[in-house]
């Protein structure tokens, strides 16, 4: 049987991984600047998670939400304090798409209404509701496309509120940085204000934390720059370091009821094990702080590299946008130079998204080559 081909793959065979590093099957070392679509958070095979991980599997591997499983509470309470947002409750999935389906069908309980507003370039999945709320054509099938959703520029708050005021909107969607889209992100006066007019006109505001969640930004969730309470905040990718893992924070002014949501394998033992860990060691080894200063760090160095137009983003989640297509520097990156990095919609951009136990060293090795080529 063959696959279905619907992704185009580089021709590298990862064997075995280490920190922000990738052993390939042709013997070669690869630096990972990208983990996995900002998915290793505390490095390939740390050793902490790897413990957690064969403990727990050498014990009880999964069970359904039907019966008792304390290690969702411990995680609950591991977020709640790494966030700083514990009167907040926690519903657990598998993926970044599935928390986001779950945050806009809450959304839809909750007010009663069922039009969405998202913006141009953002991405919030590929299932359902959340792949019409996703601004590209492309992706979006003639079933998804009978959700009613309408696309607005980022940053434009007269334009929200006027369609907030026709009454019928359940939740505003938005990524605190874009991730596919190319790194653009809400102005904080922006996000005041969406917060501000969802209140006064009784809309859910969800803020997709999928990619940029769980210290990636320098920060615990990328909007908390900014002094907000969003009602649904949906997470995933460096919660799990790996392990399938997803889930959605929800305000405690939305009340929770028998069967209003559900799921088979959200919140097993193993996933709550594995993102249990991945909290220990953020909050062990500061990987917050050292993703804030990284990032710092890089955007000072990489502003002298030539024919580069702007560096977007925060902590380790950053995007260099260049004044050409960087489709063949990308791949020359990984064959020639060893080293992965990830693309966006904007095709001059280079996404950065590496561990956040990335290391000045690591960051210099990329911009040393960058040097010698452009």
């Amino acid at each position: 049987m063959n696959l279905f081909d619907v992704y185009p793959l580089y021709d590298v065979t990862p064997t075995r991984a280490k920190d922000v590093w990738v052993y390939g099957q042709d013997g070669k070392k690869y630096l990972d600047l990208y983990g996995g679509h900002a998915v290793i958070s505390i490095g390939h095979q740390h050793r902490r998670y790897n413990r957690a991980l064969k403990q727990q599997i050498n014990r009880i591997g999964f069970y359904s939400n039907a019966v008792q499983n304390p290690l969702q509470k411990q995680l609950a309470d591991a977020i709640g304090e790494l966030s700083c947002l514990d009167d907040y409750e926690l519903f657990l999935c598998s993926s970044g798409a599935e928390a986001n389906e779950n945050a806009l069908k809450l959304a839809s309980f909750h007010t009663g209404k069922k039009r969405v507003i998202a913006f141009h370039n953002g991405f919030h999945g590929r299932t359902s509701a959340c792949v019409a709320a996703t601004d590209n054509p492309n992706i979006v099938a003639p079933l998804n496309a009978q959700q009613e959703v309408t696309f607005l520029p980022l940053n434009d708050l007269e334009k929200v509120r006027k369609e907030l005021a026709k009454g019928d909107v359940c939740a505003v969607i938005l990524e605190a940085i874009q991730g596919v889209g190319g790194l653009d992100k809400a102005e904080d006066s922006f996000w005041e204000g969406l917060q501000a007019a969802c209140e006064e006109f009784g809309t859910c505001l969800i803020a997709d934390e999928v990619q940029s969640g769980f210290s990636r930004t320098g920060t615990f969730f990328g909007f908390q720059k900014v002094n907000i309470r969003p009602h649904i905040i949906s997470m995933a990718k460096g919660m799990g370091n790996g392990f399938p893992v997803g889930g959605i924070l929800i305000r405690p002014d939305i009340e929770a009821k028998y069967g209003l949501l559900g799921t088979t394998f959200g919140g097993n033992h193993l996933a709550c094990r594995a993102s249990l860990a991945v909290c220990e060691v953020l909050k062990r080894e500061k990987l917050q702080d050292n993703a804030r200063q990284m990032g710092e760090y890089f955007k000072g160095q990489a502003a002298q590299l030539p024919q580069l137009k702007q560096i977007k983003g925060d902590g380790l989640m950053l995007g260099m946008e260049f004044d050409f297509p960087v489709g063949d520097l990308r791949k020359r990156l990984v064959y020639e130079a060893q080293i992965f990095t990830g693309g966006s919609s904007n095709k001059n951009l280079i996404r950065i998204l590496p561990a956040l136990t990335v290391k000045q060293k690591h960051l210099d090795r990329l911009l040393q080559i960058l040097h010698q080529w452009l």
